[in-house]
C-alpha cells in the first residue's frame, strides 16, 4: 500500500501548497487548516478552520479508526521519507521502547487543549462561543520561519526516525495522536484477521509504526493497539490473505482469545525502570532548556528534541555501564574499549552538553526578563498608544524594566545566535527607563532583525519628538500602521499628537482610518467620536461614544462625555442615566457629581432637590470646587 499512500500524501501536499498560493496572491485566505489552530478555542471560544478540521478527524477516527496520520499527515509523510531514505542507504532504524515517555503527547494534549479550559473554568471565565475566524491575511503568523522550518525536518524527521523508530514522533511527542489514539479505541473499522492466519510475522515486519501484528491479531483477533495508522501495509503483504480492514468489536471492550500468552510468558521490556527514570528526566530537562531558546523553537519540536535527548541519555549510559553495545548497525564498544564510532558518540554527546549547558545559561536569563514583559504588557500598551515624549510609567513597571535590562543584555552578548525578540524587548524596556538614545538604537536594530516592526516604530516615532521633529515622528507613526494596520496604537498616537498640536480634523481622518482597519477599539471610537465633539458636531459623536462604551462599558471618560453630548442636545433624561452610572464608578470624584447636578437641573423643577443634594455630596468630597459651591448657593443649598 505504500505506493497509493505516497501518493496520497503528495496530493495532501498539494492542497497545502494551493492553500499558501492562494494566501500569497490573493492576500487573504482560509485559516491554517492545522489541529494546533484549535487551541484558540481552548484559550478564547474562538472558532477557526482548524477546530473545525481537528473535530471532524476525532468523529471520523471514533468510526474509521486512527487512519488521518497515516493517510493525511504532513508529519508522517516527513518521517516515511526520511525512513525510505535511510532504508536506501542500508540504515534500518530500531524503534525505542519507553513505557514513561509513552505519556509525553497525553501530557501535551492536556497542556495545548485542556488546560486553558480548566484555567478558563477557574477564573470563572465564560466557555460561550464569541466569535469565529475563518479567513486571515496573517496566515503565515502561526507557523514558524524557512530555519526552524529546516530544524523541524532534521530533527521531527531524520533525528526523530532514526534514534527513536519509524514513527518516533508520533510514539514520543504528538499531542494529536494522543487524541486519535485515545479515539481509536472505540472505532468498528480496524485491522482483523481469519482463521487463516499463520502467524509468519510478515505483517509486523512491514509494520512501520512498531505495531506487534501477528501478536496482537493472536491474542485478540484483531489490532488493538492505538499506534496502528491502518496504512494497510501489513494486509497487503500476508502470503495466506488473512488480514482485512472491515467492522467488528471495539478494542475497548475486547477481550482477549484462547490463543494470548500468559502474561508470564510475554518477553521482559528491553528498558529498566531505572532507565525508564533516567530519560524522563533527561527529557523534562532538555525540553526546558530548549523550548523559546533563542525565540525560535517551538513546543512540538522542543518535544522531538526532549525524546531525542532521551535516547542519548539511555545510550550513553549503556554505552559507560556495558561491555559490548551496538546502534543501528554502528559498533560503539568492544570487550570495554570504545571503537571509533564509540569515540564519535562519546564526543557527540560532550558537544550537546556544552550547548545545554549554554543554552541552560540563556534560559535562566530570559525568565526574569519574560516574566517583566509579560507583567508590563498594559503599561507598555499604554505607553505606545501616548503621544506625549515621556508618558508616566508608574514606579514598578519602571523598576522591573531597570531589572530585567542586564539580563536581556547577556542574552544579546552571550548567545551563540541574536535570540528573536531580544531587541525589541530592549528598546521597550529602555523606553519605560527613560533612556531615549539607548532605545532608538535597540529598535533600530528590532526593525533590522524583523521583531515588532511596528511598536518599533512607535518607539522611534517618540525619539523623534524628543528630538523635536515632529515631521519624522508623523512619519513614523504611518511605519507603524503599515507594519501593523490592524493594531490602534499608532492611530491612536499619530491622530491624538496631532489633535493636539491644533489639527483636530487631520486627528479625527487618523482615527477612522484605524476604525476602519481594526477589528474595533474602545479607545479609537472614544477620540473619533471627542474629535467631532470638539469641532461642533455634536449628534455625530453620539454613536461613536456609544460604541466605545458597548466594548468597554466601564469607559468612564467616554460615559461623561456621551452624558455631556446628549445634554447640550437637550436629552437630559438619558445624559443623567449615564451621568449616574458615572458616578457609581467614580463615587469620590466631586466634578463628575456637578455635571450630573446640572443634567439634573436640565430635567426641570422637580429635579432640583437631587441636584443639590448631588452639589453638596461634591462640596464634601471637595470643599474648594468653586463651581460645586456657587451653583450651591445659587439654588439656596445651606
Amino acid at each position: 500500500m505504500g505506493k497509493w499512500r505516497a501518493a496520497v500524501l503528495i496530493g495532501v501536499h498539494l492542497i497545502i501548497a494551493l492553500h499558501i498560493a492562494h494566501w500569497l496572491t490573493t492576500g487573504s485566505t482560509v485559516t491554517p487548516v492545522e489541529p494546533s489552530e484549535a487551541m484558540a478555542f481552548s484559550r478564547a471560544s474562538i472558532v477557526n478552520a482548524g477546530l473545525i478540521f481537528f473535530a471532524a478527524t476525532i468523529l471520523l477516527t471514533a468510526i474509521f479508526g486512527r487512519f488521518f496520520c497515516g493517510w493525511a499527515c504532513h508529519v508522517v509523510a516527513l518521517q516515511d521519507l526520511c525512513r525510505w531514505m535511510m532504508l536506501k542507504v542500508g540504515i534500518t532504524p530500531r524503534p525505542l521502547k519507553s513505557r514513561l515517555l509513552l505519556w509525553v503527547p497525553v501530557l501535551a494534549f492536556v497542556y495545548m487543549f485542556l488546560w486553558p479550559l480548566a484555567y478558563r473554568i477557574y477564573i470563572g471565565d465564560s466557555l460561550a462561543v464569541r466569535g469565529s475566524e475563518m479567513t486571515t491575511s496573517h496566515f503565515w503568523a502561526t507557523f514558524p520561519g524557512w530555519i526552524v522550518g529546516a530544524l523541524t525536518f532534521l530533527v521531527c524527521g531524520f533525528a526523530c526516525v532514526y534514534f527513536l523508530g519509524a514513527k518516533g514522533f508520533c510514539t514520543y511527542a504528538c499531542p494529536y495522536g494522543a487524541m486519535f489514539a485515545a479515539v481509536d479505541k472505540l472505532a468498528p473499522m480496524r485491522i482483523r484477521v481469519t482463521d487463516a492466519c499463520e502467524s509468519c510475522g510478515h505483517c509486523t515486519a512491514v509494520c512501520s509504526s512498531n505495531v506487534r501484528v501477528h501478536e496482537e491479531v493472536r491474542d485478540w483477533g484483531m489490532v488493538v493497539s492505538p499506534g496502528c495508522m491502518k496504512c494497510g501495509d501489513c494486509v497487503s503483504v500476508c502470503p495466506k490473505n488473512a488480514l482485512y480492514y472491515g467492522a467488528g468489536p471495539i478494542p475497548w471492550l475486547a477481550k482477549p482469545t484462547a490463543k494470548a500468552l500468559e502474561p508470564s510468558k510475554r518477553p521482559p521490556a528491553k528498558v529498566d525502570w531505572g532507565e525508564e527514570a533516567l530519560m524522563v528526566a533527561v527529557f523534562a530537562i532538555s525540553f526546558a532548556i530548549v523550548r523559546g531558546l533563542y525565540g525560535v523553537i517551538p513546543f512540538l519540536m522542543s518535544l522531538g528534541v526532549g525524546a531525542v535527548m532521551a535516547f542519548f541519555a539511555i545510550t550513553g549510559w549503556r554505552l559507560f555501564r556495558r561491555s559490548d553495545l551496538d546502534r543501528s548497525g554502528l559498533r560503539l564498544k568492544r570487550d570495554g574499549k570504545l571503537l571509533p564510532w564509540g569515540w564519535v558518540f562519546a564526543g557527540g554527546m560532550a558537544a550537546l552538553l556544552l550547548f545545554f549547558a549554554h543554552g541552560a545559561y540563556l534560559q535562566l536569563q530570559m525568565r526574569p526578563s519574560d516574566r517583566a514583559w509579560e507583567r508590563s504588557a498594559g503599561v507598555r500598551s499604554a505607553f505606545h498608544s501616548s503621544s506625549q515624549v515621556a508618558p508616566p510609567v508608574p514606579d514598578w513597571a519602571r523598576a522591573e524594566a531597570k531589572e530585567a535590562i542586564p539580563h536581556l543584555l547577556a542574552i544579546e552578548r552571550w548567545g551563540l545566535f541574536p535570540t528573536l525578540g531580544n531587541a525589541a524587548k530592549l528598546a521597550s524596556f529602555y523606553a519605560l527607563t527613560g533612556a531615549i538614545a539607548e532605545m532608538e538604537k535597540e529598535a533600530r536594530r528590532a526593525i533590522e532583525r524583523d521583531e515588532l516592526a511596528g511598536e518599533m516604530h512607535q518607539l522611534l516615532a517618540r525619539a523623534a519628538l524628543a528630538r523635536a521633529e515632529p515631521a519624522a515622528a508623523a512619519a513614523e507613526w504611518e511605519k507603524a500602521i503599515a507594519a501593523r494596520p490592524e493594531s490602534p496604537e499608532p492611530y491612536l498616537a499619530l491622530g491624538i499628537y496631532l489633535a493636539q498640536n491644533g489639527d483636530i480634523s487631520a486627528g479625527e481622518q487618523v482615527f477612522d482610518r484605524g476604525l476602519r482597519a481594526t477589528a474595533g477599539s474602545p479607545q479609537l471610537f472614544y477620540n473619533a467620536a471627542l474629535s467631532r465633539a470638539l469641532t461642533g458636531r455634536t449628534e455625530e459623536s453620539v454613536p461613536l461614544f456609544e460604541q466605545a462604551l458597548a466594548l468597554e462599558p466601564h469607559y468612564r471618560e467616554a460615559r461623561e462625555n456621551l452624558a455631556g453630548a446628549l445634554a447640550s442636545l437637550g436629552r437630559f433624561e438619558a445624559s443623567v442615566a449615564h451621568y449616574r452610572l458615572a458616578v457609581e464608578q467614580a463615587p469620590g470624584d466631586a466634578a463628575t457629581r456637578v455635571l450630573l447636578a446640572r443634567a439634573l437641573l436640565g430635567l426641570g423643577p422637580a429635579s432640583a432637590g437631587e441636584a443639590v443634594e448631588q452639589l453638596r455630596q461634591a462640596l464634601a468630597i471637595d470643599p474648594a470646587n468653586g463651581e460645586a459651591r456657587l451653583l450651591f448657593e445659587q439654588l439656596g443649598g445651606s
